[in-house]
């Protein structure tokens, strides 16, 4: 596939790059055959640190060192930690948000985090706005623990936040009302429309901290809560044992 299919199938990317040139944009639409359809306010991609969630904001505090920002999108997260005179690189595989972060002067590059001709090592991996999601299927999280091991310098961290949405399968007695074939309720797939911009289906992994600690430690890592949102969401932080 080249590089311009590749940008006419990525939504996410021109609602991105007209809010950047025009400070508004249509509707990011997604879909789930799992929920009804939903939409991303576009402007909350372009939010100021005042307006990011409070995990959000506690994580940047607590980004060290060199940051890696995985998904990094419009470059939000980036430009405040550049603000706060920290190194980072912004990463992304929309080609688009990538060059809309370069004209924002965030130092951004086209890169897939499971690449692993990509071999830097970082003190932070910033893993915000759900940013595990990428991982897709629990059974991929052996080989997110693997990346995360390469791309970790000694005594790094890694911030990530996620949600426990297991609330939205429970019955009125809190028993979940799903058949065990289904598999992990976190397992979900969407798929993105901007105008007449579709995107090709892709999977997404919300994880609630339980199953992430547990995985953690299997691999070799440490997983603290840090935070509890309002929203069954939560901050994390990840580092290796020994």
């Amino acid at each position: 596939m080249n590089n311009t299919t590749l940008t006419q199938k990525d939504p996410m990317g021109h609602a991105i790059a007209e809010y950047h040139k025009k400070g508004r944009a249509a509707k990011l639409r997604v879909f789930s055959s799992q929920f009804y359809e939903d939409e991303i306010p576009v402007d909350t991609l372009f939010r100021t640190f005042d307006e990011m969630p409070v995990q959000e904001q506690e994580a940047i505090k607590l980004c060290k060192g060199r940051v890696l920002d995985v998904g990094a999108g419009s470059g939000c997260h980036s430009l405040e930690l550049q603000k706060r005179g920290m190194d980072v690189v912004a990463i992304d595989i929309s080609e688009i948000s990538v060059e809309v972060m370069k004209e924002r002067g965030v130092n951004a590059r086209l890169v897939n985090f499971f690449d692993e001709t990509f071999q830097e090592q970082f003190d932070t991996i910033l893993m915000a706005m759900n940013g595990i999601g990428i991982v897709g299927k629990l059974e991929a999280l052996p080989n997110y623990f693997m990346r995360v091991k390469q791309l970790l310098a000694p005594g790094g961290q890694v911030l990530l936040d996620s949600s426990d949405i297991r609330y939205v399968f429970e019955d009125e007695d809190g028993n979940l009302e799903l058949d065990p074939e289904d598999g992990y309720y976190g397992e979900l797939d969407y798929r993105m429309q901007y105008r007449g911009i579709k995107g090709e289906k892709f999977d997404w992994l919300y994880i609630d901290f339980e199953t992430l600690a547990s995985c953690a430690h299997q691999h070799g890592f440490a997983c603290e809560k840090i935070t509890d949102g309002s929203n069954y969401d939560y901050l994390a932080r990840l580092t290796k044992i020994g």
